[in-house]
Formats: C-alpha cells, sequence, structure tokens
C-alpha cells in the first residue's frame, strides 16, 4: 500500500488488490499512513486455489482494477476526482 502512495504521489496511477479477508486492515494501514489508495478486494481465500480458479478470480476483477486505474483525472503529479 505505501508504494501505491508513493507513486499515486508521483502522477503514476496505481491500485493494490487483495483479499476480502484484508479490508480492515487496509483502511487501518491507509489511516496510518495518511492517505486512500486505490484497492479491489478478490474473494479469499486464494492460496490452494488451482490455476483455472485463479484465471476466474482475476478475470472478474480485471474491470474494476482498470476502473481504479483510469477513474481518477491525472495531472500535474497529483490525483484528481
Amino acid at each position: 500500500m505505501h508504494d501505491t502512495l508513493d507513486l499515486e504521489a508521483r502522477g503514476i496511477p496505481g491500485v493494490f488488490v487483495a483479499t476480502t479477508q484484508f479490508v480492515e486492515a487496509a483502511a487501518s494501514q491507509a489511516r496510518s499512513l495518511g492517505g486512500e489508495p486505490s484497492a479491489v478486494f478478490v474473494q479469499h481465500p486464494i492460496q490452494d486455489r488451482t490455476d483455472p480458479e485463479i484465471v476466474a478470480i482475476a478475470d472478474r476483477a480485471f474491470h474494476e482494477i482498470a476502473d481504479a486505474l483510469t477513474a481518477r483525472s491525472w495531472t500535474s503529479g497529483r490525483p484528481r476526482g
């Protein structure tokens, strides 16, 4: 998450992806870091999934990730919107 905030401060869009198990932890860390990085949460757990299951999870998350990367207006090195 820290890297995502650093990239955003440089005007580079970023989004982190985690499982739903980490929603509260991500919110807590965002507060402590003083930022609101874009995040996409996928179903938990992902370990021990088969390759086809991981591909299906990624396919379902793809548009949300793309939207998170393009939803802000990136000018002057600072995210807006």
